[in-house]
């Protein structure tokens, strides 16, 4: 190792998937909640309107909170030496690329991606497949860190490779 004193890693971006994704869960929400109470003060019987808030918390448990929970849980963090891919709610993910190798970045995106200015992100690092940042906001600035990232990288290994 030589006496070069290292620079410390630092935080670039902390990104998740594009907050549309909760637009759906959202209006169940609004839904689900505004029929439960509807349903609550119209029903005469105690066991419907016991039925009804039953049904009620189950369609926010399962079609709210859980898509919600999921999109805090997956997130990428893009620091100076690497990308943190984490992912996943009862079996957590957890994937690094560093900067120093050399891989491409493709932005791939939908009309409604082009209009948001959001886009699947495409890391191709020379393996099977490429590793998918899926559905980042401004996903254009993200490829252009990338890559100004990578180029920037002074990875003794990586350098050594590209010399030869």
């Amino acid at each position: 190792m030589t006496g070069e004193a290292r620079e410390p890693e630092r935080i670039i971006a902390l990104l998740r998937p594009h907050a549309r994704a909760l637009v759906l869960p959202s209006l169940v929400l609004v839904g689900a909640s505004g029929g439960t109470v509807y349903g609550a003060t119209v029903l005469d019987e105690l066991w419907q309107r016991i039925g009804v808030a039953i049904a009620g918390l189950v369609a926010i448990v399962g079609l709210w909170l859980v898509p919600y929970v999921r999109w805090l849980g997956s997130h990428v963090l893009i620091t100076t030496r690497r990308i943190v891919i984490r992912r996943g709610l009862a079996v957590r993910t957890r994937q690094e690329l560093l900067h120093g190798r050399s891989y491409d970045v493709v932005v791939r995106q939908s009309g409604l991606q082009r209009l948001l200015r959001s886009g699947d992100i495409l890391v191709n690092t020379g393996l099977d497949r490429p590793v998918v940042l899926h559905d980042l906001p401004r996903a254009a600035l993200v490829q252009e860190a990338l890559a100004d990232l990578m180029e920037a990288s002074r990875n003794p290994v990586a350098e050594a490779r590209r010399s030869e």
